[in-house]
């Protein structure tokens, strides 16, 4: 049985690509520090608590498994913080990218699955954004996402090291027994910020910035549900496995949504009022991100079944 090590697998959606991978008959080793995961979101195989920076751990679950692939989520992903606080990006993330690599390179380890981000791009010069559009994050956090993708591809030229980065649009949904969804504190992603005041756990939901040269002036965003992430995940493994070259790939709906827009159906969906209050701009916030998938759909014959 081929074994996967996951950096970051009690997180979001790192929590369901192991389940997806254990469904596909992989045995996962899963690596979190628990500082935004959550063991109990750990459904398949083993689990360690360490930090990624901690090499001697790093070395010590290389020693002990043989592992054919390293898939990383491992990392900040709340964009606002990285512009309050740019060393959870710079320090903590990539740095702590470098050191895993530098035991994957010393046990021959050379395939690498990495959970990208669209914050990598700059602001849209066209619409929808593929994989071509130029490249100019808007926060730390995107920049860091780029810089590891640059390192990628001069490990991959120097040493060898083949990668899949997947660039991913908004993550949203849960698995659909209901055993795996978003839980951040605090929480910052969209769609559970209007469940919460939905739900009457929050007591407005904000808006950021309401002029934007967009349709009703709040930002555009392509929603991709989750079990699609992890499906894209299973078969960037199985693209590395056939001796593929390295890629980038795009992973989004291919649809936009606004703010204003998303508000109003969980309104008509939950039935609740939801009170909403504009505030200023966020910084690092892009107006309109939209994905063109083309390249995934075709090369990783990724076929998204989830996503609106």
């Amino acid at each position: 049985m081929e074994t996967i090590l996951v950096t970051g697998g009690a997180g979001y959606i790192g929590s369901h690509v192991v389940r997806e991978m254990a469904a596909a008959g992989y045995r996962t080793v899963t690596l979190d520090n628990l500082q935004s995961g959550h063991v109990e979101a750990v459904l398949s195989g083993e689990f360690y608590q360490t930090e990624l920076s901690d090499e001697a751990s790093l070395e010590a679950l290389f020693t002990r498994y043989s592992f054919t692939c390293v898939m990383h989520f491992a990392g900040h992903s709340n964009v606002g913080e990285s512009i309050e606080n740019p060393k959870v990006s710079y320090e903590d993330d990539l740095l702590g990218a470098l050191v895993l690599l530098r035991v994957m390179l010393r046990h021959q380890v050379r395939n690498f699955i990495f959970s990208s981000s669209c914050t990598v791009y700059a602001p849209p010069r066209y619409l929808p954004l593929d994989e071509s559009h130029p490249v100019a994050p808007l926060s730390p956090y995107g920049e860091a996402k780029h810089f590891l993708e640059c390192i990628l591809r001069h490990y991959d030229r120097a040493y060898g090291l083949r990668f899949v980065s997947l660039r991913y649009f908004n993550a949203g949904g849960a698995s659909l027994d209901g055993q795996l969804g978003e839980s951040h504190n605090p929480e910052a992603h969209l769609i559970p910020c209007l469940l919460e005041v939905a739900n009457g756990e929050s007591p407005e939901f904000l808006i950021n910035g309401s002029d934007y040269s967009t349709r009703d002036g709040s930002c555009v965003r392509d929603f991709v549900h989750v079990l699609d992430l992890a499906s894209a995940h299973l078969a960037a493994h199985r693209w590395l496995c056939d001796g593929q070259n390295s890629k980038i790939f795009n992973l989004g709906a291919e649809q936009g949504y606004t703010v204003l827009e998303i508000l109003n159906m969980a309104r008509l969906l939950t039935g609740r009022k939801i009170p909403a209050r504009v505030i200023e701009r966020r910084p690092g916030d892009a107006s309109e991100l939209v994905a063109d998938s083309k390249k995934a759909r075709r090369l990783l014959e990724w076929q998204p079944t989830h996503s609106a």
